[in-house]
């Protein structure tokens, strides 16, 4: 069977997100996120999305290609590529990445990073083409159908909103997203400071839940969050759950998360998702004080160029 690899097209948009969630059921993936996603990229991120298709059409392997625009560190490029398990074997996995690889050398690039599910054969394939492991995450599952902690009285001077108390000006949210972002784990540091860009691709994103997005509100000042996603089909992601330097170790982040998969459950949603690097101790264990269990688990590869 013969495959080519080739930039994405409009018509491309559900096989993308078929694909993405065949081989990472643990990532929401709805055809719109991906049209919005291609549409709402950073033009300085130089994004790539590339699908790897048979000769009938069908859309077989995907590929998230770009430069850490965020980044302060200069020539980072990124490149995920997911094969439909289905349709392994057919040549798709290399194809994309010898693509992504030649799009990011162009553009400047020294270093490459790709997050593989783990195992031997993703592992190998990585190696063989000059990628070191690196660190690693885990995709984190919950029955929201099995229960949930009790809902907790916030303390005194400290309130609960959802992220729709914001809608008129959300910019004390980005605040806090990139003070909370600037010291997350990861091999790539980021820093969120393009405020019109953040407004435009994450607030405004389509798998965005503002009511159920929680903020942990102290005496008026945002403290600490629980940014929510759903796909529409019972399925629930937190985007990202933290709380700003000065006001850690309240347990301001695990109240906010607590109300959001409650308002999640009340919505509908039935299993709820979320991501944790391997390293970070605090949110693994909140995470399993909820009742998380790991999924699966990614390991991030870098290949050095130069």
């Amino acid at each position: 069977m013969t495959v080519i690899v080739r930039d994405v097209r409009p018509e491309d948009a559900e096989g993308f997100a078929r694909v993405r969630r065949a081989a990472l059921p643990c990532m929401l993936a709805t055809a719109e996120q991906v049209v919005f996603d291609w549409a709402h990229a950073h033009p300085e991120a130089h994004d790539r999305p590339l699908v790897a298709v048979t000769e009938e059409g069908e859309v077989i392997g995907t590929a998230q290609v770009s430069l850490a625009h965020d980044s302060p560190e200069p020539g980072i490029g990124s490149l995920n590529v997911y094969v439909d398990p289905a349709r392994r074997g057919l040549g798709a996995g290399a194809l994309l990445v010898r693509t992504a690889e030649e799009h990011l050398v162009e553009r400047g690039a020294t270093a490459l990073y790709s997050w593989i599910l783990d195992g031997p054969e993703n592992r190998a394939f990585a190696e063989r083409r000059g990628y070191a492991p690196s660190r690693s995450a885990h995709f984190l599952r919950l029955d929201l159908t099995a229960g949930l902690p009790p809902l907790q009285e916030p303390p005194a001077g400290v309130e609960l909103v959802s992220a729709e108390e914001f809608a008129a000006d959300p910019r004390p949210l980005f605040a806090l997203d990139a003070a909370t972002t600037a010291d997350e784990p990861g091999d790539v540091k980021a820093e969120l400071d393009d405020y019109p860009h953040w407004l435009e691709s994450t607030w405004n994103h389509p798998l965005h839940a503002r009511p159920l997005t929680v903020v942990a509100v102290v005496e008026g000042v945002p403290a600490a969050f629980s940014a929510a996603r759903t796909d529409g089909l019972g399925r629930y992601s937190s985007g990202m759950t933290g709380t700003a330097p000065a006001f850690r170790g309240r347990g301001l982040a695990k109240l906010a998360k607590n109300a959001s998969l409650h308002r999640a459950r009340a919505a509908g949603c039935t299993e709820a998702f979320t991501g944790n690097d391997a390293g970070n101790g605090p949110m693994l264990a909140i995470n399993e004080w909820f009742g998380y269990t790991v999924d699966a688990t990614e390991v991030r590869y870098v290949r050095t160029l130069g």
